[in-house]
């Protein structure tokens, strides 16, 4: 699991035709859906997870002239 010091992003949910889409603000990337608006925020919490995880796993970077860690208060 992924830990941040202090980190604010923005649950954005809207009605779609049938189901709640969920989204994060600050990250367009990840997206979700739920039957609810309760589920969809789940969903949406999950999928960011996943996200950050498969970004952390990314290590075809070509040429980096710099690598450090970032702490976002």
């Amino acid at each position: 699991m992924i830990k941040f010091e202090i980190m604010k992003l923005t649950i954005v949910v809207s009605k779609g035709s049938e189901l709640y889409v969920s989204s994060i603000k600050e990250i367009p990337a990840v997206v979700s859906q739920g039957a609810t608006i309760e589920e969809a925020k789940e969903n949406i919490i999950d999928a960011l997870q996943l996200y950050l995880e498969d970004m952390q796993q990314e290590t075809t970077l070509e040429n980096v002239v710099l690598e450090e860690d970032l702490m976002i208060a």
